[in-house]
Order: structure tokens, then C-alpha cells, then sequence
């Protein structure tokens, strides 16, 4: 059985979409709205513990995630497609990459966390790890990612959307997976087109970030930085992205 998911449009270039650790298969915010169907066919997965696969046992790994992918395009009779990844969805698609890297055409990595994981001092580890149980903590981090400009009631909605959308198992066992997890160096030089956008106001995940980490990898990578968003350019500049996305996806 595949994972939940959600298809927009009904295009010839496919595309599957892996959400981030606050997200869902219909976290996607207003860019989902202005996408073009008529060239584009999205499928938006929820992973194991998260949307309407909340009850879906799991390891909640990397691994797994690339494992359900794959099991979703076979399930639609994808053999070839495209890949949309946001925030941890970012690591998860290159994942499919080193499983499957004769049935993925083009990526897209938006604020994304690198393949090699991402360090953390023992303060700010032991914040995101109590974020599973606390929304308050959930809410400053979607404060502090988006550059602390944004408004609360929007703060809240992101919250309230993750909090609602998530099993607290899976919440806390996905951090590990994409904080912990490092299969980096077996992608280096991979020659897969992929495009890296990164928000300008986002403090953590940024442009040195990526040249040092994306770029390094990737022979065929070419970064751009989103103004006026942080880490959730989905939310905060949805035509802009989803116009960056479809070009590159498109060429």
C-alpha cells in the first residue's frame, strides 16, 4: 500500500514532493495554488506518522522515507520523475537519489538540510528535542527560521498545523533522522540537475551552507537565494517559488 498523498494537476512532468519535519503532504501552503497543472502533475506524499499516514508504523528514517517513494511512483506507474524536497524533505530526496538514481530526471531542494545532516551544540539539540512535546518550542522555531518578522497568528497556524499533523513518535524520531543521519559521500559527484533555493532570511540553512555542503556534492547544482523568505518561501513568496521550481523543473 502506498503512503498517502496528494495529486495536483495532470501534466506530463511528474513530480513527487517530500515535506519537512513541520509539514505534510498538504503543508505546501498557497504555492500549491498557483502551480501549473497543465504542464505538471505533483504528488505529495505524507510520510509514515505524518498527515493521513499518521497511523502507519515505521522506523522513521531516511531510508524509509526513499523506500516509500519509490513504492509511491510504482504505485502510480512512475518510472521516471522529478523530485521536490523542503527543509528535511531536501535530505529525504537526495536519499531517493542514491537508491534510485536512473529514475529521477531533475531536483529541486528548497531550505533544504544537506545530506551529511546538520551539526547541533548540546542547548540547541536538547531545544529541538523537546519541540516533540512543546509548542511553544515548535512555534520558536518556525519564529527564529523565518528570520523573527513574521506574525504571530501566522506562527500559530504553522504550529497548529504541525502539532496536527504529526504524531509526537514520529516528530521526534524524524530530528534524528535528518539531524544524525550522514550518506553524503556516497553522492559525491552525482551529476543530477538540481537547483538549491534558499531563503535570505533564513538564519541557519543558508547560501554557505549550501555552497559548502549541495554544491560541493553536486557538479550540477546551481543555487539561488529567495528575497524576502525565510525558510518557508512555500508560505512566505509562494508565486516566486513555484515559478523557480517549474522553470528549472521545465528546462
Amino acid at each position: 500500500m502506498a503512503n498517502t498523498h496528494v495529486l495536483v494537476g495532470n501534466g506530463p512532468r511528474r513530480v513527487i514532493a517530500l515535506h519537512g519535519w513541520f509539514g505534510s503532504a498538504r503543508g505546501w501552503g498557497p504555492m500549491v495554488d498557483v502551480l501549473d497543472t497543465d504542464a505538471f502533475t505533483y504528488a505529495f506524499m505524507d510520510y509514515r506518522g505524518y498527515g493521513a499516514s499518521k497511523s502507519l508504523a515505521g522506523d522513521f528514517s531516511m531510508a524509509e522515507i526513499a523506500a516509500d517513494t519509490l513504492a509511491l511512483a510504482d504505485h502510480l506507474g512512475w518510472d521516471r520523475f522529478s523530485l521536490l524536497g523542503h527543509s528535511m524533505g531536501g535530505m529525504a530526496i537526495q536519499r531517493v537519489l542514491l537508491e534510485a538514481p536512473g529514475r529521477v530526471e531533475r531536483m529541486v531542494a528548497v531550505t533544504p538540510v544537506p545530506a551529511s545532516g546538520v551539526p547541533f551544540d548540546d542547548a540547541t539539540w536538547g531545544m529541538f528535542s523537546s519541540a516533540a512535546a512543546t509548542p511553544a518550542v515548535r512555534k520558536g522555531i518556525i519564529d527564529f527560521s523565518t528570520g523573527q518578522r513574521l506574525s504571530s497568528h501566522w506562527l500559530d497556524l504553522m504550529t497548529a498545523h504541525s502539532l496536527g499533523n504529526a504524531t509526537e513518535e514520529a516528530f521526534a524520531a524524524y530530528l534524528l533522522a535528518w539531524a544524525k543521519t550522514d550518506f553524503a559521500a556516497s553522492l559525491a559527484g552525482n551529476p543530477v540537475a538540481m537547483k538549491v533555493i534558499v531563503g535570505e532570511h533564513d538564519p541557519s540553512l543558508t547560501a554557505d551552507v549550501v555552497r559548502a555542503t549541495y554544491m560541493a556534492t553536486y557538479p550540477n547544482a546551481e543555487l539561488e537565494v529567495m528575497s524576502n523568505a525565510g525558510h518557508y518561501p512555500m508560505d512566505e513568496t509562494p508565486v516566486a517559488l513555484a515559478t523557480s521550481i517549474e522553470r528549472f523543473l521545465a528546462a
